[in-house]
């Protein structure tokens, strides 16, 4: 809130160099900003009293988005990246796919592993559970396990993230 749509009748005032004013009415405080030719911004609406602060609200808005838009430029976006494989894969095959989900944690990148279990296979899903944690275990040096091996309908699936580096 800006200038007259400061509803408050006491506010507790900063000067345009960070100085404490004290607590006024709204009106004298709205009174300074117009003398030193700036506007009155609230910065605090849930303290008692609110806290206002004179400053140049152009000025304020362009460094408040240009902040906001450096933090989003420092932000990682990670990306699940999918390794499947069926029940009965090869282990040149099951090499491969670690390869695979080894260079993605090296990214960055979360890792989904999924068996895809077809007909008859479903019977035996329980012979799978190894196979997968074989597959943390290979990428343990780098990955550790963020979910745990689950059935989800016709897949069985797990997800790996890079560990922490201390």
């Amino acid at each position: 809130m800006i200038n007259e749509q400061i509803r408050d009748r006491e506010i507790r005032l900063i000067g345009e160099n960070g100085e404490q004013l004290g607590i006024m009415p709204t009106r004298e405080a709205q009174a300074k900003a117009d003398a030193a030719g700036l506007d009155l911004v609230k910065i605090n609406p849930k303290a008692q009293p609110p806290v206002c602060k004179i400053i140049d609200y152009g000025k304020f808005r362009y460094e408040q988005t240009r902040r906001e838009k450096e933090a989003r430029k420092k932000q990682k976006i990670v990306e699940i990246k999918e390794v499947r494989m069926s029940p009965n894969i090869d282990s040149n095959d099951l090499n491969t796919k670690v390869a695979a989900a080894r260079k993605f944690i090296e990214k960055g990148n979360k890792v989904k592993v999924s068996i895809r279990f077809r007909g008859r296979e479903m019977a035996h899903t329980a012979a799978s559970r190894p196979m997968m944690e074989d597959f943390a275990a290979q990428l343990s040096d780098i990955a550790v396990v963020d979910k745990p091996p689950r059935m989800e309908g016709r897949f069985m699936t797990m997800f790996l993230a890079e560990k922490n580096k201390k």
